[in-house]
């Protein structure tokens, strides 16, 4: 039996955000980012829509960092105790929304521990104490939709993705107005990131017909849409909202590969934007990966009316085409390229491969890897060598 789980209502189009007025309850705690969402007055748009709805006693907790830590969450959850919501908002991009997640966990369980719920599935039964809405605010991680959040252990530099549907919102807000103000190179990185989803998830371990519509259409939707948006047209700029949030329709339930793999475990340590690290990863794990699922990637290459004659000619394709489209976005394809000093690589690049190995996202890749491959991988992305292994 398999299971396929989204959040009990989504919300999308422009306006979407007053649909915070109708949720039920007394007390709610708005969790974001730095100060883009106050500059666009998305952050008071939120609260006037909580306390128009009925809401007596609106909370924030700001600041919440890129890549967010333990530490943070820790505080987070102590606030959320102190003040007692019944309803956790999160806007922004992933970092405050996987932040307010695992907030929530804490919130409701102040005695668990980090080394436990942080283990796949092993989160205990949430909402009893609040419900969670979420509001996107970048249009990649999808993190409004999935059964996922990323936090990072500065002690050790290593980026935890916790895994279970209970922290699947119960709703999330797609609205087109909280993208439009996004930077191009944020536009770029979080656009690579929903198209990994999309590709990663059509040929993950658990994909079903459920994920695989989701997952082309996301794919579909990028293709037509993520170099437009990049060069500012607003009208793409909402279509790749809605993309990024089938892609993680998709992925929350058919699961990931190695590509998140491989960025969760890199990201902390040279400080690569996790979009960025899809970007460069893709098309190496593609041509990794094409020895068990050419047929798959080459369904993915013609939806989007790449032409070929075989699955194998189209799953090189493929790769060519992400190398291509982060040519587009000006991004630089390679971790040398990137900035990764080659010494510091070669110290690094065992334990790195070893943590790859135990991420939770390696287990659904459709090719299995040892820690000997996943270091050799790495050393064919550092120097853009096409993979033939």
């Amino acid at each position: 039996m398999s299971r396929f789980t989204i959040p009990r209502d989504i919300y999308f189009g422009p306006n979407a955000i007053d649909e915070l007025s109708n949720l039920k309850g007394s007390k709610a705690i708005v969790c974001c980012g730095g100060s883009a969402m106050k500059k666009q007055g998305i952050l008071d748009k939120v609260i006037n829509a909580l306390k128009k709805g009925g809401f007596s006693q609106v909370e924030t907790f700001e600041n919440i960092e890129p890549d967010p830590s333990i530490e943070t969450v820790m505080k987070g959850a102590e606030k959320m105790r102190s003040f007692g919501p019944d309803w956790i908002v999160a806007l922004g991009g992933g970092s405050p929304i996987d932040a307010a997640k695992c907030m929530w966990v804490f919130y409701e369980y102040p005695d668990a521990k980090f080394e436990e719920v942080s283990k796949p599935f092993n989160i205990p039964t949430l909402r009893k104490k609040a419900r969670f809405c979420a509001i996107s605010s970048t249009s990649g991680t999808a993190t409004e939709v999935t059964a996922f959040s990323v936090v990072t252990d500065y002690k050790t530099y290593i980026k935890y993705p916790l895994a279970d549907y209970n922290l699947t919102p119960d709703v999330a807000i797609v609205d087109p107005e909280p993208p439009k103000g996004m930077p191009a190179l944020l536009v770029s990185h979080t656009g690579m990131d929903a198209l990994t989803h999309a590709i990663e998830a059509y040929v993950a371990g658990w994909h079903s017909p459920f994920s695989d519509c989701n997952a082309l259409a996301a794919v579909d939707m990028i293709n037509t849409h993520l170099v437009k948006s990049y060069q500012g047209n607003m009208a793409s700029r909402e279509q790749m909202h809605y993309a990024q949030c089938l892609a993680g329709i998709a992925f929350t339930n058919a699961l990931l590969g190695i590509v998140h793999s491989m960025a969760h475990k890199t990201g902390a340590v040279w400080k690569i934007p996790h979009g960025l690290a899809n970007a460069i990863y893709l098309p190496f794990v593609i041509q990794f990966n094409a020895k068990v699922s050419s047929n798959r990637f080459a369904t993915i290459a013609r939806y989007i009316k790449i032409e070929g004659t075989n699955d194998e000619y189209l799953t090189d394709a493929l790769a060519q085409y992400v190398k291509d489209l982060n040519g587009k976005l000006n991004i630089k394809q390679t971790l040398k390229e990137n900035g990764v000093d080659k010494a510091d690589f070669d110290a690094k690049i065992r334990q790195i491969s070893e943590r790859a190995l135990e991420d939770a996202c390696t287990g659904s890749n459709p090719r299995p890897i040892s820690v000997d491959e996943m270091e050799r991988l790495f050393r064919y992305i550092y120097e853009g060598k096409n993979v033939d292994f």
